[in-house]
């Protein structure tokens, strides 16, 4: 349930500068259209000054640049969207069940749950499973031999953690999310296709958030490594063997082939594909629907989006277009002989 918050309190929880009454109770968050006198909004996008203009809001967060054009009060941060996130958080706490292991759990007796874990119906835990403090299990999930989740950390109902694997410690992982299921390692030996054992496990730090139905493969001989702090969103595969580096976050359908190295503080827009075997940097920006085909060893953004075509002709069309620039060079330094000799015989 949301809890009521005055503006006083939200800035003295989150700093910022208040321009208004302090009085204000806020009760919940809202966007500028539909907001109503005891629900904060904010306006990080230019884009929506006009919305501002008209709110009904009972107070926004803003940049200084925009702190004259709010008709209600305001708190006035350089970072809107993450205040808004954070001051959205105040207003609405995370809820925990009650601790406990519910009668209809299945829990090994190897397992190791502390006292202040929540179990719930239908969750399995094999042997050796540690669950620590805080943690909650949620019902019908599944947590294999060995497997470790950290305190504070909620897997949501019908969540896989197989065995071996372990979970940091404040990791949010949602319904229908599979870790540490076999990675994609087959053999070609003749018309047949020999299966390699999968060896490894999956390690995730703390903090991370795992989206709906996303699959992340345990590794073929080392771990898969997911670091701490990584964001990732719903239905992403992550095959055997990848390192996803801290603070980076992934969004929706994003297709990660094995033994790919993503560094830290990246971006990976919705529907790209990263090929196996190849590294990209920290600090890396990748756009919706791109293809990353070669290691991306420069900061900045990339973007790949291109008709589809016959393999040949794309192929041929691909080489072309990332030589683009450089025919174009050449074309001008030619049009530029051109017009001298033009010059000359005029």
């Amino acid at each position: 349930m949301p809890q009521p918050h005055t503006l006083a309190e939200i800035v003295a929880s989150l700093g910022g500068k208040l321009v208004g009454d302090p009085g204000v109770q806020i009760t919940q968050v809202g966007t500028l259209e539909n907001a109503g006198p005891h629900q904060l909004s904010f306006l990080a996008n230019p884009r929506y000054k006009g919305k501002l203009a008209r709110t009904r809001a009972g107070a926004v967060v803003l940049d200084p640049g925009s702190e004259e054009l709010a008709p209600c009060p305001r708190i006035v941060t350089l970072n809107p969207y993450a205040y808004f996130a954070r001051a959205a958080r105040i207003l609405n706490p995370d809820t925990r069940p009650a601790p406990g292991i519910d009668p209809g759990a299945s829990v090994a007796p190897g397992a190791r749950v502390a006292r202040s874990a929540r179990i719930e119906f239908g969750a399995v835990l094999e042997d050796d499973v540690v669950i620590e403090d805080g943690a909650v299990i949620g019902a019908s999930c599944f947590v294999g031999a060995g497997a470790r989740i950290g305190a504070g950390s909620r897997l949501y109902p019908s969540a896989i953690v197989h065995a071996g694997c372990t979970v940091g410690e404040r990791v949010v992982i949602h319904s229908g999310v599979v870790i540490g299921a076999d990675g994609f390692g087959v053999a070609k030996d003749g018309e047949e296709w020999v299966k390699i054992p999968q060896l490894g496990a999956v390690r995730i730090g703390n903090d991370v958030e795992i989206g709906a139905n996303t699959a992340i493969d345990r590794g073929a001989i080392d771990d898969t490594v997911i670091e701490e702090g990584v964001k990732l969103d719903n239905h992403i595969q992550v095959g055997h063997n990848v390192k996803i580096g801290r603070h980076t976050a992934i969004a929706g359908c994003v297709g990660i082939a094995g033994s790919a190295d993503i560094g830290g503080n990246c971006t990976i827009g919705a529907g790209s594909l990263i090929l196996g075997h190849l590294r990209i940097v920290d600090g890396v920006n990748i756009s919706a629907a791109t293809v990353i085909s070669r290691s991306i060893l420069k900061q900045g953004t990339y973007t790949g989006m291109f008709p589809f075509d016959s393999n040949a002709a794309w192929s041929r069309n691909a080489v072309l277009i990332r030589h683009l620039s450089e025919i174009a060079e050449r074309l001008r330094a030619v049009e530029k002989k051109l017009e001298s000799k033009e010059r000359a015989n005029g």
